[in-house]
């Protein structure tokens, strides 16, 4: 199994090309068929599986072409040079039928049966019971047999080497096909195809080789080895013919036809078992859908899917769907048929099995079968054909040997099974002719003994026994002149003489009207052995019947009218063959064959020499042999001859050759010389192989028949090793062996080879009358016939044979051969069921001997009708003769036991009661006179003695019924279990003290393992719905939340993706990132913000009522009124329509069953504890009483009897009161039981021994208890004294106690009566109670039988229910499904739109960053334009990444690499011509190195963008379809639906047709007509008083709510009109706002923005870092200016002090220029003031020049670097820094 589980997907070869028609008969060729161009691979693979043969030219076979039946039927083999006719023996007809073989029965021109009977075909017309038949061709037999679809042909698969297939034509019955090659020994299976152009069969051992046909052509197309073991079956599938399915020994195999680059191949996968048991499949059929349904072993189903069992089917509570295996499945218009081994057909609901799907682990499904046949008792199904123009009626084959028609119509005109034809059973175990006529009788293990006219191919009577046949003979004449008498031996070693007799002379006179030709009866039956009959034998005078068995005995009768048992002698072995010697010998003796190899000869017994009075068994002279082999020894022999003769016929030509050489010696000496050399050579004498050892098996080969030859001779055909011979032994000289001498082994003195029997012994031989011709029945179901010279029991002229194979070759071996009493007609019987009949004369004379003859039924003998009829034995376990005999041996011996017994136990009997009399006389005397027990005793020692034996005695009779004791045990605790402990509360009746009330429990059972299952299905069920209803709100809730947390996601990632990406790239400064960390925060808090706000907004439209928006206040008052104030539309109108919640099926009310049950088991259960309770209290209170009685009774005592009340009586527990005691037991009342029920003589006396013994000590003891009291009273009388007067004080103490008591007594009774009176009142209480609760269980009861018949019919339509209910729920499945899928679509496509926005996005933000990096006023910037915006052919990334091999593609595919199109090489066109291979010398090469990587960029998002349109498109239109096929599906749900409401109005109506029960008063009936009371009330209504107040009530409810709903319906209009004018001036201020906010954006920013984006701006690395880089200059040129200011400062503080100091110098130059003025007065003054001024002017101007230049140098870089900082902060993205180099400092 494992291997082949490993080969499963091995393909099958196809056969070469060879064997394919030629291109000329293409129209000719099957679509199968092998292509020429798959020649050469496919011989490759042919040569690696078969072995290839050298095959004709290829031929082409006409439709008219046929095969000559004569040339290829099997022919008898006759030996050369033998004079026999061919036509020795010629075939008459068959009387048997093999059953037992798989798919032996097939119907064909309508009403003829077909089959397979050994080497024989068998047409049987079923109406006029004729016969024909064709023979195998190859006469190894035949293996399967198959008709064609179209009814006109039919396959015949044989058996043999290299056997052939070979179809017929009917009804012409010639060959039309033959096809060779299939198989090496036998074909197990064929099948046609639907169309019946293929044919498929499989192969027995060793090959198992399956293969497919083009039949009509003769052609092999496929072929594979279906598996390693047997296959029973292999089909095609009636759907798809490219499949099939093959089954056999544990295991199940599924082939398919496919198409593969070397061509047509077959493969197979085989099937798993899994967790289930490996099973032999003998049946199954392939569904249309490709499943496939088989049987299994233990009867139930196997459904295969994908190669798995997907779920084994059965029937209900566990039951198998057959007792047994399932022998046939048939798909029949829509419905599956099976049938089994128990006899049964039943069909099932394919849509249910089709359908079927596993509710656990265990893959099991219940299902019971729509309709069901069972055939009959001892009825076997193996397969089963249908008539041809019938749709109802079948044919079956029965392995109980019998052909039935079954109608399967299933109505009330179907017929009962009819048995079409009966035959044996199994191996037919014995046959014999009449001596008389042509009567033939035959037995078999199927317990029938059947007589046959064997001329008249009839049978006549068949009688049934309960044991099967094995034996038979027919009485010889000798003894039994009208040949009416058969001895037949059965199986439990029981022979029956029967009588067959003519009964229409009787039926006649008996007034009998219908009558056979023949009947059999009983003459006598005996039982001679314990184990099965197998030889039956008459000596040569008929007076002696012998009979032996397998009891290794052989037992004689003496036959007359009745027969006598003589005796029987034992023999070493199991006996196979009795022969009696021949007439010719002088000693009649006979010959007892052995199994095991021995063979005893006694002589025939002589009644009167024996004594058999106590045993049977007779001392008979006994002589014995023991087979000896010698096939090892006469082989060496042969061996030795063989080598002695090759060894002279080399010597032979060595002298040849030496003559040879001398004569060329005087011709040519040279040559000579050389030839010498080679002789030289030659001559080296190779080695001598070994001879072959002797050998001897261990156990001695089985004899298998034999006969006298001479006396003391006999000739044995031995089985095993050392079959191919027959041996000639002789016993040894005329002496008796020992049992030690008789194991000795002896050799057969000769022998005889027969041919071709090395593995085909000879089973069965028998002489002709005349001794010239020998008939043998051989191993391989072969008759072979050897001409001797008359009475040559020697078999020296035992040369060529006549041989013909008539019954199977494999398991047919031949049991019987018989001549008829004129020797014109030969049967024989072998073990595959079948009986031939031939003619031993020609076919012309036989016709003109039969023509008008037939058997003669022996008439009845004289006193026939005033027989007795003989008692038979039915029991098998009945005593055989001897254990008869020895058991009544053993009775009498047991009887005179018991009589002797009997009398010694009178004596002592006698014994006894005089030592009781003495007992007695003893005891009345004197007590000082009186003998004491020791007295009595004689001896001590005896008494020990008895006593021990006594108690060894009772050991042993306790372990003597310890097995009865154990075994009663067993039986108590068994009805303890069935009727006991089921039962939770017996029946109590609990009475009350003073009246007649009693009160009982119920009687309550336990609940049965069907209810606990059915309970814990239904709460498994409910599980199962809890657990599925809250897997759908979790899958919705987390689907929800997914795509919330989803889009969460994806918005977290746009948002932060590309500070999260700058931040990981970018290493800044911890100010810098504390101030980073600042802006994300405060971006994070207008992100929340802006979420909180569309969450708000979010809420608010949801809020938002639609167009359909209901006021859930109003849905739920709406569904209140629903479920409290009810529809009270009759459920009986046509318009009713069954809500969905009070939808009702079987599994619900199955449920309300259980509770139902489970509520009426815990009310019951409740009062019986009640009442037990009860029981208890009143056990108290009978105790208390007893207790007080006892009290009151010591009270009187101490009272005068004047004064004494009369104390109660103590109630008493009645018996029904404690009914447990019942089962409580002691030793009294088993004796009382025993008495009772097994009264006998034994039993009476011993009661009568212990009786008086009881009187004897209870006189002993009574007279010792009076003589004690007189003792006592004796020595109480002197202590009696006078009593003196009391005192005053004494009498008040005297006076007070008799009060005290007085009062005590009176309350004690007071008590009693208290308890008494309680007691009553409780179990008044109680009754009362269990009154009302009988009440309500009555109650309970008819509800729960309208719950049943309403269960019964939900049943009806629990199938189609199911049915509707599982479409519903798979449409809605399916419409759940889909929109899951639509959501997801729709998601998908959101978030593709999504990512086309940011694609969008960064493609603006690309060409953003690109006009930045051109500037302004760059010369090149038209050109840069263009390189940017240039069309290039690159390749994909996805493409680029496919490795070289993909070269070899297409050249379209190849296109479709490049991202180019028509319309981009015409935009390149326009461009001019752009190079963009070199910068040009005037522009920058960054920034043109800058442009490529920023056009590569574009083109990524351009490639990227145009994926996600094409994907964007893509789910749009899967999106479409989706919601086109949700369209579709809503359509089909609202069908389902409606056909469930449907089904459920029309089950609501056929529940309305159930009657209830409803119990009513006389004053709750008002239903009055006319003042009266109606005697018919089913126009009336039944209904509570409350619902129809409530109803009434209701009607003014609802005239207030109508005015009110009016007064509310008129304020929401106003209401709705006011809001309708709100909701336009919120528009107008909305579109105002919206204005407003447009021109504000416009003015600021200039075009219209996204608010919210702007807020939420993340931080754009590359901006901070130039916002930082800015920072930085700032910072550094903020200090260059401050250090010049400090310098300016600085020269300023510098130049006042030089001025100041230049002003005093001024001054002092003044005062002296003053001086010098008062002393130059007469200088040119005026010339030289105006020289000083202006050089002063000079020295300011430039300084001032200076200082003016720096500040507008850096009022210009301020300037530059807040137009770069303006520019970053109105448009993102990165920017390319300024190409000009920052200004010199």
């Amino acid at each position: 199994m494992e291997t082949e589980e490993g080969k499963e997907q091995e393909p099958a070869t196809q056969v070469p090309d060879s064997e394919a028609p030629d291109d000329d008969q293409k129209d000719e060729k099957d679509k199968y068929d092998v292509p020429e161009h798959e020649t050469a691979s496919a011989e490759v693979e042919e040569k690696q599986d078969i072995k290839e043969t050298t095959k004709p030219e290829e031929r082409i076979l006409s439709d008219d072409f046929f095969y000559d039946y004569e040339e290829l039927c099997s022919k008898p083999f006759i030996s050369p040079e033998t004079p026999i006719p061919n036509n020795l023996l010629t075939f008459l007809h068959s009387f048997g039928y093999d059953s037992t073989r798989r798919v032996n029965l097939q119907l064909i021109g309508g009403e003829t049966v077909m089959f397979v009977a050994g080497n024989l075909v068998i047409f049987l017309d079923i109406k006029t019971k004729e016969q024909k038949y064709i023979r195998s061709s190859s006469g190894g037999g035949i293996g399967i047999l198959m008709v064609h679809p179209s009814g006109n042909y039919f396959a015949l698969g044989e058996k043999g080497t290299k056997p052939n297939i070979i179809i017929y034509e009917y009804p012409s019955l010639k060959p039309y096909r033959i096809l060779q090659g299939g198989t090496e020994r036998a074909y197990g299976f064929v099948d046609f195809n639907s169309s019946g152009n293929l044919l498929v069969s499989v192969g027995e051992n060793p090959d198992y080789m399956a293969t497919i046909w083009n039949w009509k052509q003769e052609k092999i197309v496929l072929r594979s080895k279906a598996f390693s073991q047997d296959v029973y079956r292999i089909t095609f599938s009636l759907e798809n013919e490219e499949q099939l399915t093959s089954s056999g020994a544990g295991h199940i195999k599924f082939w398919k036809m496919v198409e593969t680059f070397t061509g047509l191949k077959l493969q197979g996968q085989l099937g798993r078992f899994g967790k289930t048991a490996l099973t032999d499949i003998v049946g199954y059929v392939e569904l249309p859908d490709g499943k496939v349904i088989s049987g299994s072993e233990w009867g139930n189903m196997l459904l295969w899917d994908g190669g798995l069992i997907k779920v084994e089917l059965r029937r209900k509570h566990g039951k198998p769907c057959h007792q047994g295996s399932i022998n046939q499945f048939v798909l029949d218009e829509g419905e599956l048929i099976t049938i089994g081994s128990d006899g049964c057909v039943r069909v099932w609901d394919f849509e249910t099995i089709d359908t079927a799907e596993p509710y656990d682990e265990d893959s099991v499904v219940e299902m019971e079968p729509m309709n069901e046949l069972f055939v009959g008792r001892n009825v076997n199904l193996q397969s089963m054909v249908k008539f041809k123009g019938s749709n109802l009626i079948w044919c079956a084959q029965d392995s109980s040997g019998r052909i039935w028609k079954l109608d399967l119509s299933f109505s009330n005109i179907t017929q009962d099974p009819e048995c079409l034809f009966s035959f044996h059973a199994g191996v037919i175990q014995a046959m014999d002719l009449s001596p008389l006529t042509y009567l033939m009788a035959t037995t078999a293990l199927d317990h029938t003994v059947r007589i046959y006219d064997f001329v008249r191919n009839e049978e006549l009577v068949t009688v049934r026994y309960r044991q099967g046949g094995t034996a038979l003979t027919w009485a010889p004449l000798v003894r039994y002149s009208r040949g009416n008498m058969i001895v037949v031996g059965f199986d439990d070693g029981v022979i029956r003489i029967l009588e067959v007799y003519n009964p229409q002379d009787l039926a006649r006179v008996a007034g009998r009207m219908q009558v056979g030709e023949a009947e059999l009866r009983l003459k006598q039956a005996l039982k001679p052995h314990t184990a099965e009959v197998t030889a039956i034998a008459y000596d040569r005078n008929g007076e002696m019947l012998a009979t032996g068995s397998k009891d290794n005995t052989v037992f004689f009768f003496q036959s007359g009218d009745q027969y006598v048992p003589v005796g029987f002698i034992n023999v070493p072995g199991p006996v196979v063959s009795l022969q009696w010697s021949p007439p010719s010998h002088e000693k009649n003796m006979l010959l007892i064959f052995c199994e095991n190899g021995y063979v005893v000869q006694v002589a025939c017994p002589e009644p009167e020499e024996f004594d058999t009075t106590l045993t049977f068994e007779i001392p008979l002279r006994k002589q014995y042999f023991r087979f000896k082999s010698i096939r090892s020894s006469i082989e060496r022999n042969n061996e030795i001859n063989w080598r002695k003769q090759v060894k002279e016929q080399k010597e032979k030509e060595k002298q040849e050759r030496l003559k040879k050489k001398k004569e060329m010696e005087a011709e040519n000496p040279e040559l000579a010389t050389e030839e010498e050399e080679e002789e030289e050579e030659e001559e080296e004498e190779e080695p001598e192989e070994e001879l072959p050892m002797i050998y001897i098996p261990p156990q001695p080969s089985p004899i298998l028949c034999g006969f006298y030859s001479k006396p003391n001779t006999f000739w044995l055909s031995v089985g095993d090793y050392d079959c191919g011979y027959l041996y000639h032994c002789k016993f040894a000289d005329d002496r008796r062996i020992s049992e030690d001498s008789s194991r000795s082994e002896k050799e057969p003195f000769a022998f005889i080879a027969i041919e071709d029997a090395t593995e085909n012994p000879i089973r069965e031989m028998i002489f002709n009358s005349e001794k010239d011709l020998l008939f043998c029945g051989m191993e391989d179901g072969a008759v072979r016939v050897y001409p001797l010279k008359p009475n040559d029991y020697e078999l020296k002229s035992m040369q060529g044979f006549w041989s013909l194979n008539v019954h199977d070759n494999d398991y047919g071996h031949i049991n019987q051969i018989c001549i008829s009493h004129d020797e014109q007609f030969l049967l024989t019987c072998g073990a595959d069921s079948n009986v031939f009949a031939f003619g031993i004369l020609p076919q012309e004379e036989l016709g003109e001997l039969m023509r008008g003859k037939r058997a003669v039924v022996p008439i009845p003998r004289i006193g026939f009708a005033r027989d007795k009829i003989a008692n038979d034995i039915d029991d098998p376990n009945a005593y055989s003769l001897e254990n008869a005999k020895q058991k009544a041996e053993l009775d009498l011996i047991l009887k005179l036991a018991e009589e002797k017994k009997a009398k010694k136990r009178m004596e002592l009997e006698k014994l006894q009661n005089e030592f009781k009399e003495l007992q007695i006389k003893n005891a009345e005397l004197p007590e000082h006179v009186q003998l004491k027990k020791e007295d009595f005793e004689i001896d001590k020692r005896i008494q020990d003695q008895i006593d021990k034996q006594i108690t060894d005695r009772i050991d042993m009779v306790y372990k003597e019924m310890a097995w009865e004791q154990e075994k009663y045990q067993i039986g108590l605790q068994k009805l303890q279990a069935r009727f006991r402990d089921a039962v939770e509360h017996d029946t109590v009746i609990v009475h009350c003290f003073e009246s007649d009330h009693k009160v009982s429990t119920y009687r309550v059972t336990s609940f049965s393992e069907k209810y606990h299952q059915m309970k814990a299905d239904m709460l498994r069920r409910s599980q199962l719905q809890v657990e599925q209803k809250s897997k759908d709100n979790l899958f919705k809730e987390s689907k929800g939340a997914g795509m919330e947390k989803t889009a969460d996601q994806d918005m977290e990632v746009d948002l932060l993706g590309g500070s999260r990406q700058s931040q990981a790239k970018v290493n800044i400064g911890l100010r810098h990132a504390e101030r980073l960390q600042n802006m994300i925060n405060k971006t994070d808090k207008a992100k929340a913000k802006i979420e909180q706000r569309k969450k708000e907004w979010t809420e608010l439209y949801l809020s938002q009522p639609d167009d359909n928006y209901e006021d859930p206040n109003d849905i739920a008052a709406i569904k209140d009124a629903q479920e409290h104030m009810g529809d009270f539309k009759l459920k009986t109108a046509p318009d009713y329509t069954v809500p969905e919640h009070l939808r009702i099926n079987a599994e619900k009310k199955r449920n309300q069953l259980i509770r139902l049950e489970e509520l009426i088991h815990e009310l019951k259960t409740e009062m019986s504890k009640k009442v037990v309770n009860l029981r208890n209290t009143k056990l108290d209170v009978i105790e208390q009483i007893t207790n007080l009685c006892k009290e009151l009774a010591l009270i009187q005592t101490k009272l005068e009897p004047s004064q004494h009340l009369p104390i109660p009586v103590v109630p008493s527990m009645y018996p029904d009161e404690m009914p447990e005691k019942k089962f409580q037991y002691n030793q009294e009342k088993l004796l009382e039981f025993r008495d009772e029920n097994f009264p006998g003589k034994k039993h009476k006396k011993q009661s009568d021994q212990v009786s008086e013994i009881e009187k004897l000590s209870g006189t002993a003891i009574a007279t010792l208890d009076s003589s004690n009291y007189q003792l006592e009273g004796d020595t109480e009388k002197p202590q009696m004294y006078e009593m003196a007067p009391l005192s005053k004080l004494e009498e008040e103490i005297k006076t007070i106690e008799e009060t005290k008591y007085l009062y005590m007594q009176t309350e004690i009774l007071r008590k009693i009566s208290e308890l008494i009176k309680n007691f009553d009142a409780e179990l008044r209480v109680l009754c009362h109670q269990k009154y009302r609760l009988d009440i309500a269980l009555k109650m309970a009861d008819l509800r729960h039988v309208t719950l049943f018949e309403e269960v019964l019919l939900l049943k009806e339509f629990e199938k189609s229910e199911d049915m509707l209910q599982n479409r519903v729920d798979q449409r809605i499945a399916e419409r759940v499904e889909m929109q899951v899928k639509s959501e997801e679509c729709f998601q998908q496509q959101e978030a593709k739109k999504r990512d086309i926005v940011k694609l969008q996005e960064k493609e603006k933000a690309l060409y953003a960053t690109f006009q930045v990096s051109l500037g302004e006023n760059n010369k090149h910037a038209d050109f840069l334009t263009k390189v940017f915006k240039k069309k290039i052919k690159r390749r994909r990334k996805s493409e680029a990444k496919v490795s070289a091999g993909s070269d070899e593609e297409s050249e379209e595919e190849s296109d479709e690499e490049f991202g180019y199109s028509d319309e981009e090489d015409e935009s390149d066109s326009d461009d001019g011509g752009v190079d963009d291979s070199a910068c040009p010398d005037t522009c920058d090469p960054a920034l043109f190195d800058n442009t490529l990587q920023l056009r590569e960029k574009r083109l990524d998002i351009e490639e990227a963008l145009a994926e996600e349109k094409k994907t964007l498109e893509l789910i749009k239109k899967e999106y479409e379809m989706i919601a086109k096929k949700v369209k579709v599906i809503d359509g089909t749900v609202k069908s389902a639906k409606h056909d469930l409401e449907v089904l459920q109005r029309e089950k609501q109506q056929k529940l309305n047709e159930l009657y209830v029960v409803v119990p009513l008063k006389l004053h709750q009936i008002e239903y009055i007509v006319n003042g009266d009371m109606p005697n018919d009330l089913e126009s009336g209504l039944v209904f509570t008083n409350m619902a129809l107040t409530s109803l009434q009530r209701r009607i003014k409810e609802l005239h207030v709510e109508r005015t009110e709903q009016r007064e509310l319906y008129k304020q929401a209009r106003q209401k709705h009109v006011q809001l309708l004018q709100d909701k336009a001036e919120m528009e107008a201020k909305i579109a105002e706002l919206e204005e407003k906010c447009y021109q504000e954006m416009v003015r600021k920013f200039g075009c219209v923005v996204d608010l919210e984006a702007l807020q939420t701006l993340s931080v754009n690395m590359t901006l901070e870092e130039l916002k930082e880089k800015i920072n930085v200059n700032n910072t550094k040129f903020h200090r260059k200016i401050k250090q010049r200011e400090d310098r300016r400062a600085e020269l300023q503080a510098e130049l006042i002090h030089y001025t100041r100091q230049y002003t005093c110098r001024l001054d002092q130059l003044n005062m002296m220029l003053t001086e010098k003025e008062k002393i130059e007065t007469q200088l040119n003054s005026h010339q030289k003031k105006m020289g000083a001024e202006i050089q002063k002017q000079k020295v300011e101007l430039s300084e001032k020049q200076e200082l003016i230049q720096q500040v507008e140098k850096q009022a210009q870089e301020i300037n530059d670097l807040k137009e770069e900082i303006s520019l970053l902060m109105r448009k993102g993205g990165h920017i390319l820094p300024p190409t000009q180099p920052p200004l010199t400092q």
